[in-house]
């Protein structure tokens, strides 16, 4: 039989793989290839936290290939190269892929695939990560969106989901070619602060799965209310798992259609709204590359940010600003490599705002950081939260975090697991200690910078700012 080379990116599932599908459907024997190439992502290779979830989850891949009969081909370096290589050891005769969006990766797809099929393979891409292509939906002038609203109004319009494929239960075994070790790579840190991940996740599509299940028994109910609370599992925590492509999209949204009712209608809804906002992402990523880097509205290349200072850095990165809320946020992120997306809002918040850091302070911190970082997303809600970006507020956004704290964690639950120094306060006395003038050991005094003040400096400077127009 021929052989197809599947070259696995950021999709590393078995059902609901279009790589894999269409090699079965033209009679090849599927040879599943991985490709270590972080160079090739240019200035945004994974971070830490990615990588190490990177390697659980070939690892899981790996398994679930050879106990389907397959293996997975593992080999590092320039990927044309490597493709290469394969293809004369192996003799295959067609390459499939899925797509990756990064504006890194684009244009080295585009030259293999030319390439390739010069040569004479079958070679063909699809998608296998978003309900729509970045290029499909655009406004009645023909060009990109900049607002969500009327992007997800358009998205909802065309809707057109496929419907979920399940890889068969054996496949047949490829060719025996020599890879590398997954140890080789080098994803995991050194040294390990990571270990603690591994008890809130279960990298792989194995993970996946049961994560979605948990998620429509669970937090699905009573979603649209509870997703702010980060005191509570009240999201889908399905992030990492959609950005490795673990899961695809539809069918979470198949799952969730499943379960639709009366009662939960509501709720199905505001979840895959927030679906939406990962597809205004890419959306705004592949029409506007420069953004991880740039900021989309031009008018902040003149805002006066502060220099941060390396202490404050630190403060903000390790939660030690005194602020109980971006504190207790921080060091869950530390400690899981997640943050409740309110959460990530309100530290956000305070450093681009209160303490006036460039967006790309915590935008490089959050990649290194976070076991979903994702180019689009992470571009897009810092960018956001700066006002810099797509959706900005038609004013300066300036979130005061006591208050958010009091509204979202009315009993400081959330703030007291991850600040436990706080735990022996009356809960009024959680939210901001230094406003009753309690000081606590171990615990800064005074927040970092005078929310009030620093308030003020960040609408000055947007004021100034908007006046030089």
């Amino acid at each position: 039989m021929t052989h197809a080379l599947v070259w696995l990116r950021r999709d590393l599932r078995l059902d609901d793989q279009p790589a894999l599908r269409a090699a079965l459907e033209a009679g090849h024997v599927p040879l599943p290839l991985y490709i270590h190439a972080p160079d090739e992502e240019g200035a945004w290779a994974p971070g830490a936290a990615s990588n190490a979830w990177l390697h659980h989850s070939l690892q899981a891949l790996r398994e679930e290939l050879r106990s389907r009969g397959s293996e997975l081909l593992l080999r590092r370096g320039d990927s044309e190269r490597v493709l290469q290589e394969v293809i004369a050891q192996s003799g295959v005769q067609a390459v499939y892929w899925t797509r990756k969006y990064e504006p890194a990766t684009q244009s080295r797809d585009a030259r293999i695939k030319r390439r390739l099929r010069e040569q004479g393979l079958d070679c063909e891409s699809f998608n296998g990560a978003l309900l729509f292509e970045p290029w499909e939906l655009a406004t009645k002038q023909g060009g990109p969106y900049k607002v969500f609203t009327p992007f997800w109004r358009a998205a909802l319009a065309q809707w057109r989901a496929p419907a979920p494929w399940d890889a068969p239960a054996r496949l047949p075994p490829p060719a025996a070619l020599p890879g590398d070790d997954l140890e080789a790579f080098g994803l995991l840190p050194s040294p390990r602060w990571d270990p603690g991940f591994w008890a809130h996740w279960q990298p792989g599509e194995a993970g996946a799965r049961s994560m979605l299940e948990a998620f429509t028994d669970g937090a699905l109910r009573g979603y649209r209310e509870q997703r702010d609370l980060p005191d509570r599992t009240g999201t889908s925590r399905l992030s990492p798992h959609l950005h490795f492509g673990e899961i695809a999209p539809w069918r979470v949204c198949a799952a969730l259609a499943d379960e639709r009712n009366a009662a939960n209608a509501a709720d199905i809804d505001a979840f895959v709204r927030q679906l939406g906002w990962r597809e205004f992402a890419y959306h705004l990523l592949h029409h506007f590359p420069r953004t991880p880097d740039h900021n989309l509205d031009a008018r902040f290349d003149r805002f006066p940010w502060a220099k941060l200072s390396p202490a404050d850095r630190k403060a903000w990165q390790r939660g030690r600003t005194g602020i109980p809320i971006v504190d207790a946020g921080m060091r869950e992120l530390w400690a899981t490599g997640y943050m409740h997306n309110r959460v990530r809002m309100i530290v956000a918040s305070v450093l681009v705002k209160h303490l006036r850091a460039h967006w790309l302070e915590g935008a490089r911190w959050f990649w290194d950081t976070l076991v979903d970082a994702d180019l689009a997303n992470n571009t897009l809600g810092w960018q956001w939260v700066a006002g810099s970006g797509a959706d900005a507020a038609p004013y300066f956004r300036v979130f005061n975090p006591v208050a958010q704290a009091r509204r979202f964690d009315p009993q400081a639950r959330y703030i007291t697991r991850w600040v436990p120094e706080l735990a022996a306060l009356p809960v009024p006395q959680r939210f901001a200690p230094w406003e009753h003038g309690i000081v606590v050991s171990g615990y800064p005094s005074q927040p970092l910078v005078d929310l009030a003040e620093g308030r003020k400096q960040a609408l000055d400077a947007y004021a100034a700012m908007r006046t030089a127009d």
